[in-house]
């Protein structure tokens, strides 16, 4: 079982690394320190089985679980932590076990044989924590092939197009496979709609100006885009500059 074991704290893998070196059939394929190495790590070595810590900088094992389990083959889970809180919620994302530090050999094995008997494709079912989405850092794509996350907050705007939505940000864009009104219900705090096609980031809104057709247009800082702004969204949107 090809195993990638994520934790922040380097005794802690090493720690692991020792306790799966003495289980039968296990590969270790790879190390990572954070939520988004981890995701990176899983999609270039396609591991069948992740041991992910909960609490990480840059995105948290809940999180990067949630991006995990929306690969075409996604690994099976299981999370690794020194807070016994968590529980609830790591099964909530598909976990196929939970494991509180410091993680006996015995306990180790027998979360080895659930991951075994259950497999990724029945365990792999994040979105919510107690009924309720949890709001991610980063959003994933697919750009030929390879994985790319984004940071939420270097979104400039979201625009919806057929199918997909184009997330704009400061260093390009990708398309993502995600409806803009569960972009929208997720990240109502940081995004703004001004289209029924387009989402704009509240921190990024600089004003609005008037088009010689008459169109509103919103000026957004980092971009050149045209944007209009609909008559149905301008007045929420008017007082929204105001409020700059």
């Amino acid at each position: 079982m090809k195993t990638l074991i994520v934790d922040d704290e380097p005794l802690a893998r090493e720690r692991l690394s020792s306790l799966l070196r003495e289980c039968d059939n296990v590969e270790i394929v790879g190390e990572a320190g954070d939520g988004r190495a981890a995701v990176e790590a899983a999609a270039r070595l396609t591991p069948d089985l992740v041991l992910l810590d909960i609490r990480m900088p840059l995105m948290d094992g809940l999180e990067a679980a949630r991006h995990l389990a929306g690969f075409d083959r996604p690994p099976a889970l299981i999370f690794c932590t020194a807070y016994d809180e968590h529980a609830l919620a790591a099964f909530e994302a598909g976990a196929v076990d939970y494991l509180v530090k410091p993680v006996r050999l015995e306990r180790l094995r027998s979360a080895l044989e659930r991951a075994r008997r259950f497999g990724a494709s029945e365990l792999a079912k994040v979105d919510a924590v107690a009924g309720t989405p949890r709001q991610r850092s980063h959003l994933c794509a697919r750009v030929r092939g390879n994985l790319v996350l984004v940071p939420v907050a270097d979104i400039v705007y979201l625009l919806a197009e057929d199918k997909y939505v184009v997330v704009h940000h400061t260093r390009g864009d990708v398309l993502i496979e995600e409806a803009l009104k569960t972009l929208e219900i997720e990240f109502a705090e940081r995004f703004v709609r001004i289209h029924r096609n387009c989402l704009v980031a509240r921190d990024r809104l600089t004003g609005l100006i008037r088009a010689s057709d008459g169109r509103i247009l919103a000026q957004l800082e980092g971009t050149t885009a045209t944007l209009e702004v609909s008559r149905r969204n301008l007045p929420a949107l008017r007082k929204l500059v105001r409020s700059l």
